[in-house]
């Protein structure tokens, strides 16, 4: 009775942990390479911000070659309304991993507010649902173990789970930075407790910045940062630098820290290489690939992001103030 109530813990813990994409400690979120490209899974004030209707599909799978891995797909759409004084957006997502299958539904709100010509501040909150199903039931505990069955994976869990979020961004064609918590509410996640365990949803908040600067006419380098705080859990970083050729090719490289003070090997969770396509004034894909470079490494040592966005719609001063983030 001991080793089974070890193990479910063990794989209970295992399961909160893995509860999103960004799995260090009490990560849960989803995470995503081309945060840069995703921006509305990440701060509901930016919808709208493209000024076009714009539609952004993305696919990660994470530590390939790994039984359980994450599995991450997300949909998003926005546009600007109201002359664009408003930002309306839609989120679609399944997050897969382990026993965890995760699907969720978020619509966003940005109130926007003109700065100056070029700038905008915008006020965004957002408020859905996500629906979780842990399959405690398909989990064995010992193989070939014919004796009673453990009461905590006697059943799958299904639950229901509404939050809401908000967020900052201010934005010009040129730069932007913002902040937001995408998930107030700290719901269960479970209704099993052990001593002083209790799985239930972190609230997450995120940092970002990143701007453009002109290297010649066909040459543009596009730094960015997204920083990353969940709590119980050290604060992530991730770095980006993308060189953007022609206004059509961009190649760049990203570097992703699990604990932002310690700057070690161990504390590097991966280095990552992409690459993006405007194969139309309209039409844009991107691939990333990532490296991981802690011990996980050793046996799922790479993942895959790519990325779809198409914009409906373009006016003369979208033409002529293009949006790079």
């Amino acid at each position: 009775m001991v080793k089974k109530r070890l193990l479910t813990i063990g794989a209970i813990a295992l399961s909160a942990i893995l509860a999103g994409s960004g799995r260090v400690l009490a990560q849960q979120d989803k995470m995503f390479s081309q945060y840069m490209f995703n921006m509305m899974a990440l701060n509901p004030a930016y919808a709208g911000s493209r000024d076009v209707l714009s539609a952004t599909a993305l696919y990660r799978s994470q530590w390939m070659g790994m039984e359980g891995a994450p599995q991450t797909a997300t949909f998003t759409a926005d546009m600007p309304l109201n002359q664009e004084r408003i930002g309306v957006g839609l989120q679609l997502y399944n997050d897969r991993a382990g026993i965890d299958n995760e699907s969720g539904l978020f619509a966003s709100y940005a109130f926007r507010i003109k700065l100056s010509e070029r700038s905008t501040l915008a006020l965004g909150l957002q408020a859905g649902a996500a629906w979780l199903v842990r399959n405690f039931m398909g989990v064995q505990l010992t193989p070939g173990n014919m004796g009673p069955v453990d009461p905590a994976f006697s059943t799958n869990v299904s639950k229901a789970l509404p939050n809401f979020g908000t967020g900052i961004f201010l934005s010009n064609d040129r730069s932007y930075i913002g902040v937001s918590v995408p998930r107030l509410i700290k719901n269960r996640l479970s209704d099993y407790e052990y001593g002083n365990y209790q799985s239930v949803q972190r609230r997450h908040a995120y940092g970002m910045a990143g701007f453009v600067v002109g290297v010649s006419p066909n040459l543009k380098l596009k730094p960015s940062v997204l920083v990353k705080y969940a709590e119980g859990a050290p604060l992530g970083f991730d770095g980006n630098l993308n060189l953007w050729i022609a206004e059509r090719v961009g190649i760049g490289t990203s570097i992703r820290k699990n604990q932002f003070s310690t700057w070690t090997r161990e504390s590097t969770d991966a280095i990552v290489g992409m690459v993006e396509l405007q194969l139309t004034d309209q039409f844009r894909m991107g691939y990333a690939y990532d490296r991981t470079l802690n011990r996980l490494g050793l046996v799922a040592p790479s993942s895959h992001e790519l990325m779809v966005r198409y914009e409906f719609g373009f006016t003369k001063n979208r033409i002529l103030t293009p949006r790079y983030f």
